[in-house]
């Protein structure tokens, strides 16, 4: 496989858990997005904000590549909500861009196996070294992890799931 390949792959695999994510929310109004359906604090607008500031916070990892970064915890709190300034349809747009600017990173990076210094953090006090590659398979896992919230969510909030919706 060439490296343009496995880029090309990675963008698309990205571009599809992400389909499945808006399928997810498709539907719903900013009211239900910021509706509770779990005993968790976890709404559907709340898991789409931290998803797309997730990708731009790794993104950016990837480009700045500080060797003394610290993860921001004081962020963690709003992350997960959906403000009241806030829209799902503008949080999709926005996701949209970052989507388009993930994809340019991963064509332009030199090398995917180029190491990268990661954000100490109260939880990895140490500063761990990932690769490229590593980092842009742990954006998927972090769309896909919280996909899987975002489904069961909706589920308990209007009975619609992903797997039925695909089919509309």
């Amino acid at each position: 496989m060439t490296v343009d390949h496995e880029r090309e792959e990675l963008i698309k695999i990205l571009d599809s858990q992400r389909e499945l994510f808006r399928i997810t929310v498709r539907g719903i109004d900013d009211e239900q997005a910021r509706q509770r359906t779990t005993v968790s604090e976890l709404t559907l607008g709340g898991l789409v904000s931290h998803t797309v500031n997730i990708e731009r916070h790794w993104t950016t990892i990837l480009l700045e590549r500080d060797p003394n970064s610290e993860f921001d915890v004081s962020r963690m709190d709003s992350e997960y909500r959906l403000d009241p300034e806030q829209t799902v349809a503008g949080l999709l747009a926005e996701w949209e861009v970052v989507a388009e600017h993930t994809a340019k990173v991963i064509r332009e990076l030199p090398n995917l196996e180029d190491s990268v210094p990661t954000p100490t953090a109260p939880w990895a006090p140490e500063r761990v070294y990932l690769t490229v590659r590593y980092i842009l398979l742990h954006i998927f896992r972090e769309i896909a992890h919280h996909s899987g919230h975002a489904d069961i969510i909706r589920e308990a909030l209007d009975g619609a799931n992903t797997t039925y919706q695909r089919a509309n």
